[in-house]
């Protein structure tokens, strides 16, 4: 479905027509990725950070302990008990 249509200047500069500006939550100084998949054109907005840029964040240069799938579902249950516990 079709949301809008915007036109291309000579420059090959276009207008994001307000409707998708509001969908996307997008502004001025906003980065739009486009992306080719198979044959079709997706624009979407972009990141402002990209995963190695949070894992670089919250574990710094150190390689994080390796964990089996029951040690992390645990871990989480705890944390999800701890933070959302009533009284």
């Amino acid at each position: 479905m079709d949301i809008a249509q915007s036109k291309v200047t000579a420059q090959g500069q276009i207008s994001v027509p307000a409707d998708v500006r509001r969908k996307l939550g997008i502004g001025p100084g906003s980065v739009l990725e486009w992306r080719d998949e198979g044959g079709r054109i997706e624009v979407r907005r972009a990141g402002r950070f990209t995963s190695a840029d949070v894992h670089q964040a919250v574990f710094g240069s150190k390689k994080p302990k390796k964990r089996s799938l029951g040690e992390l579902k645990d871990g989480i249950r705890s944390y999800a008990r701890k933070r959302y516990a009533r009284g």
